[in-house]
């Protein structure tokens, strides 16, 4: 379900490559946690795992938990009326909760990242506070092979239509939250939903609750009402976590300039997704193309990594090959202080403006 489309890609430079290793990168979604691999070892499977977000320089990964997906799903109409999460909870024996629960999915999908942080020999952190995130960049400054993750929750149906349970998420120390995933819900429209509302009493509750609590407003995948909606109630740093341009690649999935607009003026960040329909096609090329149609409209200090790996979707590289989308960056003409920004510096600004102090 994650493949890494063949190349040959452009091998990177020696300019790229020394540019590569001076980078702090950060990649604001994958969806990893949900398959059941031991993310502390390598493997020939799917796209991320702390063995190869060391050989690629990853310095954060922002890990989502997708916890209710619906059968036959596509980018134009879905219900929720399915639930292929719960045959994977059932054939991975998940806890007997998670089954009728999807708050108790997230929170047992953080507990299996905090086993991971444990069992990583302090190779893998968990970020949940700007305390954390400016002890573990120090301590990386230090020793580049340390790398961290956040979680977040892809679709508030995790938080079981109830927005008290924003407190509980937060609590277990998710730090982003979108409002929808693939199909409209109690809080807020999908772009591939069948109302595509915008946000809805409760959705407007959350997003209260969430600031209050340092947890940061993603609106990939959200209608376009919900965006306006999100934009228009947010008082703090609002996040694309994963997404691609219509100036590039124009269907539902993908943001339009002025929402664009709208995300830089709150002070967050865009981050570009690495597959086909967000880029615009298979290789690292239109990946470089739609950051740099990015960087153009709302400056490099909004844009970011999105690359949704692990996430049912084919890229061109896994986390151990971005420096092919260095190379790609230069070719475009980015700058190095551009490129610095993309890979990795816009996102740790926004999460040390964002998250709780400690």
């Amino acid at each position: 379900m994650n493949p890494v489309t063949p190349g040959p890609w452009p091998a990177p430079s020696e300019r790229a490559l020394a540019l590569h290793a001076s980078l702090r990168i950060a990649d604001l979604h994958a969806d990893s946690l949900l398959f059941g691999r031991d993310l502390v070892r390598r493997s020939a499977l799917g796209h991320v795992d702390v063995p190869r977000m060391q050989a690629g320089n990853v310095a954060l990964q922002v890990f989502s938990m997708a916890v209710k997906t619906p059968r036959h799903l596509n980018y134009e109409r879905n219900t929720g009326d399915t639930d292929d999460v719960l045959t994977l909870a059932l054939a991975k024996r998940w806890p007997p909760a998670t089954w009728r629960s999807l708050t108790a999915r997230a929170l047992h999908l953080a507990a299996q990242a905090e086993r991971f942080e444990q069992r990583s020999g302090g190779a893998f952190r968990l970020v949940r506070s700007r305390a954390d995130l400016g002890a573990y960049l120090a301590d990386r400054a230090a020793d580049p092979s340390l790398t961290a993750g956040l979680l977040s929750i892809e679709g508030a149906h995790a938080l079981d239509d109830d927005p008290a349970n924003v407190d509980v998420v937060a609590d277990a120390g998710i730090r982003m939250i979108s409002p929808a995933h693939f199909f409209d819900t109690a809080f807020g429209g999908s772009a591939h939903g069948v109302e595509q509302g915008g946000l809805t009493s409760k959705g407007r509750e959350m997003v209260r609750r969430m600031e209050a609590r340092g947890v940061i407003l993603d609106v990939a995948h959200g209608s376009a009402r919900t965006i306006d909606d999100a934009l228009a109630v947010s008082t703090r740093p609002v996040v694309a976590s994963h997404t691609g341009v219509k100036g590039v690649c124009d269907n539902t999935r993908n943001l339009r300039d002025e929402h664009l607009d709208g995300i830089a003026a709150t002070g967050g960040v865009v981050g570009i997704g690495f597959w086909d329909t967000a880029s615009g096609g298979k290789g690292p090329e239109w990946i470089a193309r739609s950051i740099a149609y990015a960087v153009e409209r709302i400056g490099a200090q909004h844009v970011a990594l999105g690359s949704d790996w692990d996430g049912a979707v084919e890229v061109p590289f896994d986390a151990a090959g971005l420096a092919i989308l260095t190379e790609q960056l230069l070719r475009v003409g980015l700058d190095d202080a551009s490129i610095r920004l993309v890979m990795g510096e816009s996102a740790l600004r926004v999460l040390g403006e964002a998250l709780p102090a400690a």
